[in-house]
């Protein structure tokens, strides 16, 4: 059964009286917004405060109780007195740092507030705080003269990987007894990046894609820069590769009209793709899913090294040919979502049509047919090794469907297991 809403039109009256109140309307919101910051910094109490002393005057006015008006009379001097503990403007220098800014699980990294009087009369005593993840930093800024600093130091622990916010920094103005409290926002957010764990490994090896800063490899090629060696012109040689001077030399010493042309070496450099799959039901807990962001990330940080082209597609977050720091934030800033490992593979072809050597990371839960899909998305010729991790089990690695597929139980496994495929 649908459901209409039922709209009243305004009267045209009504319209045209709207209408011509905009001007003075569009004049008078910077005083409503003005006081709207005003009454915004009156807490429950204090408006709890207000309204027993408005209740207090009209009793009193009722009925003639002069004791509740004194009470009345007291409640609004206190609040105006509270009010005043909110009075003038500060001027502060307030900066909020991290060092360092990107931290490995299990490392600390120490959040630093700097306060700065930069006014020429003294600051009382404030609170401050700032968010630390879930968590929320107080402290009491002690009294400053004029041009003085304050410093607060905060160590970070980290227990898991991921992306914790600091900040932003805010300082806090009111009376004793919590009627009026003003608060000032000093700084922005800052983004701590806490990486996934990592495991060295060996070398990944050389690559397909031709390039001219890339490997050199045993295949011969008549156009590139890897100089190999000479040999007899053949028809159809370009004759741009003859080397005269060789041919001279061979041509006078046999007495025979032979040219030499220039052989190369191809060279050729990987583009490596690691897609970790972020659906939750492909891993039986979250120790697992750590493992296979693990996995990946170790498989990057070699890839990089040997100055392989990147590309890394974690759930929603992808990033192609970025540097080290970068390629470890995507993995910092991984989670579960709506994206299995076959529309992420997917999503991978898009990103880097050339990738030659995928890695497609899933957990126990996946199955092999979890990988045959998402290795339908790449082309025939591109390499791919599927890597299943799961807590506890034994190192295996078996070729099936055109592919090696891997099982690691810790990330400790990952070299040796590695060590008996070869990425090329």
């Amino acid at each position: 059964m649908s459901q209409h809403t039922l709209r009243i039109p305004m009267p045209a009256f009504l319209r045209r009286l709207w209408v011509a109140s905009e001007p003075y309307r569009a004049a008078a919101r910077p005083v409503l917004d003005a006081c709207g910051r005003v009454l915004a910094t009156v807490t429950p109490f204090g408006w709890t405060t207000l309204a027993l002393a408005g209740f207090g005057w009209l009793l009193a006015a009722l009925f003639g109780w002069r004791e509740l008006a004194l009470l009345a009379a007291v409640l609004l001097a206190g609040f105006a007195i509270a009010c005043g503990f909110t009075i003038g403007r500060m001027n502060l220098a307030v900066t909020l740092e991290a060092d360092p800014l990107r931290v490995t699980v299990g490392e600390s990294s120490a959040a630093r507030v700097s306060v700065t009087n930069l006014a020429r009369t003294p600051v009382l005593p404030i609170g401050l705080e700032f968010p630390v993840g879930e968590a929320l930093g107080r402290f009491t800024l002690p009294a400053l003269g004029a041009g003085a600093s304050h410093d607060e130091v905060v160590i970070i622990p980290t227990q898991q990987r991921g992306v914790i916010e600091l900040g932003p920094v805010v300082t806090q103005r009111g009376d004793p007894f919590g009627l009026v409290r003003r608060e000032v926002t000093w700084t922005q957010r800052l983004e701590l990046f806490v990486h996934p764990r990592r495991v060295p490994l060996e070398p990944l090896g050389a690559g397909l894609l031709r390039d001219l800063e890339g490997h050199t490899t045993n295949d011969t090629s008549m156009s590139d820069l890897a100089f190999h060696t000479l040999r007899e012109y053949a028809p159809g040689d370009d004759r741009r590769y003859i080397h005269w001077r060789s041919s001279a030399k061979v041509s006078s010493a046999s007495g025979s009209g032979t040219f030499l042309v220039k052989q190369f070496l191809d060279t050729r450099r990987s583009h490596i793709a690691v897609v970790v799959d972020a659906d939750e039901a492909s891993y039986a807990d979250e120790t697992e899913f750590e493992l296979a962001v693990s996995v990946g990330a170790s498989v990057a940080v070699r890839a990089l090294a040997d100055e392989m082209d990147l590309t890394i597609v974690v759930g929603e977050h992808a990033a192609s040919r970025p540097h080290p720091a970068l390629a470890l934030d995507t993995f910092s800033r991984a989670g579960h979502g709506p994206w299995p490992l076959a529309p992420s593979t997917g999503r991978l072809t898009q990103l880097a049509p050339d990738v030659s050597v995928a890695i497609l990371v899933s957990g126990s839960r996946a199955g092999f047919g979890c990988f045959a899909r998402a290795r339908a998305h790449l082309a025939p010729e591109v390499h791919t090794f599927a890597i299943t991790a799961e807590r506890g089990a034994a190192m295996a690695l078996r070729q099936a469907s055109g592919m090696a597929v891997l099982t690691v139980g810790n990330l400790n496994d990952l070299p040796r297991v590695l060590l008996g495929v070869s990425v090329q």
